[in-house]
């Protein structure tokens, strides 16, 4: 059976790519990978929200950016956490899970 995709809300992409680049430098299409697999197919980054998603990141300074090989010997450019992304994506997360506990309070309240 296929699992139901669903739309991320606004503002989890980010928290998505910077947690999946959190286990290391990955290319876009890495990333992508990575997401689905971990999710179990729901979650599919498309390629046109990725690469600004990555772009802004980069704007932002919490992620880096330099060209490499990939798996297959192609030119990929490769993203990594910086610093200020890591510490971003520890206020991302908290923020996360407290919206999260917060709407499953209202939804499970009787």
């Amino acid at each position: 059976m296929t699992p139901e995709r669903l739309d991320l809300p606004q503002g989890t992409l980010d928290l998505l790519i910077l947690r999946t680049l959190s286990l290391g430098p990955q290319h876009g299409w890495a990333i992508s990978e990575r997401v689905q697999q971990i999710s179990d197919d729901v979650l599919r980054i498309q390629q046109g929200s990725l690469y600004p998603a990555l772009h802004r990141l980069e704007r932002r300074g919490w992620i880096k950016a330099k060209w490499g090989a990939s798996e297959n010997n192609r030119r990929a450019k490769f993203y990594e956490l910086t610093r200020t992304g890591q510490k971003q994506l520890a206020t991302e997360q908290d923020a996360w899970e407290k919206l999260t506990a917060a709407v499953g309070q209202v939804l499970r309240a009787v």
